[in-house]
This record gives structure tokens, sequence and C-alpha cells, in this order.
């Protein structure tokens, strides 16, 4: 189902930060990938608190997005818990439970060094 309009990159992203919130998600970082990357406008990674809240959040947020936006997105992971991959095809939401992401650190691979989120150690 494409988009509805007016529901590009930018809106997606107001969508979902608001989602992530409204559910508790913690540490929110997003990622401008506009012009490094043609696999999205934007990446955004956080956290839930435990594999259940994980899933609660991805789940939410699909359900929002196709309400309020019409936009239909891929899901990956939400049965584990540990890791949920949310894809729009113009913004891409990973959500984790803390220690998987510490284990990825996907924000060093996307963000510049002096933009890096400070060390939880």
């Amino acid at each position: 189902m494409p988009p509805a309009p007016g529901a590009g990159s930018d809106t997606q992203l107001a969508r979902i930060l608001s989602s992530l919130s409204d559910d508790k998600a913690e540490d929110i970082v997003q990622v401008d990938l506009r012009g490094k990357t043609a696999i999205g406008d934007y990446m955004v990674i956080c956290s839930g608190r435990s594999s259940r809240q994980v899933a609660s959040i991805a789940e939410k947020l699909i359900e929002r997005l196709k309400a309020d936006l019409s936009v239909s997105a891929r899901i990956e992971g939400k049965d584990a818990g540990d890791w949920v991959l949310i894809d729009t095809g113009d913004v891409i939401v990973h959500v984790f439970r803390p220690e998987v992401r510490e284990f990825y650190q996907l924000e060093k691979m996307w963000l510049p060094g002096d933009k890096q989120p400070a060390s939880a150690s």
C-alpha cells in the first residue's frame, strides 16, 4: 500500500518519534541517512526495558503508522523481542533490549564521532 499523500519521510519520522515516546521507549536516537545511503531517509534506534516492552513498542508503532498515515511497514524479530526492525521504506526503526543494543552498537556505525551518545560504561 503506498503511503498517504503527505506521509513523506519527515511526517513518518515525526509520528514514529511520537509513538516511541508515548510507549516509553528509552534512549531514542535519530540518524539522518539522506545522502549517505539509499536504504532510507532516517534511522531511529531506541530501547525497551524487556522483551515484552520491545515487542509492544514495535506492535503499537506498526498499528499507529497504518491507522494515522496509511503506511504499511515490514517488521522482523517481534517474536523474539530482543531486536525488532521496522522498515517503512523511508524510515528504519530498531527497537532493542539494552543489552542487545550495547552489543551491536548501531549508533557507532551511523553517527558522526561528535554525535556519539555517551558511553554507559
